[in-house]
């Protein structure tokens, strides 16, 4: 519904009549009363109360320049040419525009407002944001987006700067690691924080490189992004294998001046790679890392082990048997307590297999609880985990290499 202004204004002059005292321009009276009412611009509106004013006897004009904006708005064609030139330097399939303003206007409006005691006024940013926007929307092609805008230009109305923030790309996907001797992630070095030093080699990680580096760095050319950073469902040891289907994982390309490349082309060139493999690779959205992030799915591993002594093959085929559907307890393990709270964690081992592969080794099969340490689970940990393999065969074992199979998530990304 349209609010007749002019009769508005005339029930009430006092706060017009003071706030068209002020020496400001049609675009900030009006904006003085921008709640007021619809279906009209701020600098209508001010015309409005002009007119309004005159009517009643009031003498009303517009200054030559406006004491509160210093009349910023005479210029919008410059910031919608200079905000239009920003975005289209990059691909997006939408925009918004913010603002910079001189924080010495901000706070003269601020002081306005709690001179007038006005409850109805519109910041001047908004009312900047929004004629920008109109005006850029022409030169860009491209539809405004106000929830989740892939560019946002912010124009700095006092110079006419434009800064580009641009949204992430997130990329779905699966991956293999075929070596036992890369991380998941970027590992900064430990030492020097990532800055490089003696102990890195100057490089600033503390190793070479990692399935995220892997299919990262070629997906950062492609984007022309700025950084890059991987979220996987949960992470394997550095020296365990990643097998099966592969573990899911979102990548994400911070800055990208480019987003829409071929993903069967990143697959392919990732792929050239002989120690981590990539498969399905798919856009999403930043809510698929919270839910890969806090999936919990079971995990099938392999494990070869060796037994300090001669095993009876058929009794570790009865040990493995025994642990079905299982809860075992946990204390954080000596090889990670150095970066991991000292807690007891409760997880259960759903179902175990043997095969014996010689009179000291066996393979073992299971599946357990997301979470479950596994190598600890084999060797007791010296009592950290228990009840344990090692303590149920009457030997004690450790695990030589340990390869994850599955991450049943089916029921967590379809």
């Amino acid at each position: 519904m349209v609010i007749n202004l002019s009769d508005w204004v005339c029930g009430d002059l006092s706060a017009a009549e003071a706030a068209s005292d002020k020496g400001l321009c049609d675009h900030c009276l009006g904006r003085l009363f921008g709640k007021s009412g619809t279906g009209m611009t701020n600098a209508e509106r001010g015309r409005i109360i002009r007119d309004a004013l005159r009517t009643n006897g009031i003498p009303s004009e517009a200054p030559d320049m406006c004491s509160l904006c210093e009349d910023v708005f005479d210029v919008l064609d410059r910031f919608a040419e200079a905000a239009a030139e920003a975005i289209m330097s990059v691909e997006s399939d939408n925009f918004l525009i913010g603002t910079r303003v001189d924080p010495e206007i901000s706070a003269k409006e601020e002081a306005f407002w709690e001179e007038l005691g006005t409850v109805d006024a519109e910041p001047l940013k908004a009312e900047l944001n929004r004629e920008i926007g109109k005006l850029t929307v022409p030169l860009v092609n491209r539809s405004v987006e106000f929830k989740n805008p892939q560019a946002v230009a912010c124009v700095d109305t006092r110079f006419a700067d434009v800064t580009l923030n641009l949204a992430p790309v997130f990329i779905y996907g699966r991956y293999n690691k075929l070596s036992r001797e890369i991380p998941q992630t970027v590992w900064p070095c430990r030492m020097c924080k990532g800055k490089g030093c003696e102990r890195c080699g100057g490089i600033g990680k503390m190793y070479t490189t990692s399935v995220q580096e892997v299919i990262g760095d070629i997906a950062l050319n492609m984007f022309g992004g700025k950084e890059h950073f991987m979220h996987g469902m949960g992470r394997e040891d550095i020296d365990a294998l990643m097998l099966g289907t592969g573990r899911p994982f979102v990548l994400e390309i911070s800055e990208p001046r480019r987003r829409n490349i071929d993903l069967a082309e990143l697959e392919k060139a990732a792929n050239l790679s002989d120690i981590a493999k990539f498969n399905g690779l798919s856009y999403t959205g930043r809510e698929t890392v919270k839910i890969v992030k806090t999936a919990a799915p079971s995990k099938t591993y392999r494990v070869k082990v060796r037994a300090y002594g001669k095993v009876n093959k058929e009794r570790v085929i009865e040990v493995a048997q025994s642990f079905r559907n299982l809860c075992i307890d946990q204390r954080t393990p000596a090889r990670v307590e150095h970066r991991r709270a000292d807690l007891v964690r409760n997880r259960k081992i759903l179902w175990v297999e043997a095969e014996p592969t010689g009179d000291e080794t066996f393979d073992l099969t299971l599946e357990t609880e997301s979470g479950t340490y596994v190598k600890e689970f084999v060797s007791g940990d010296e009592g950290r985990s228990r009840p344990n393999f090692s303590e149920a065969l009457g030997v004690q074992c450790r695990v030589e290499a340990l390869d994850v199979l599955a991450i049943n998530d089916h029921e967590v990304i379809r």
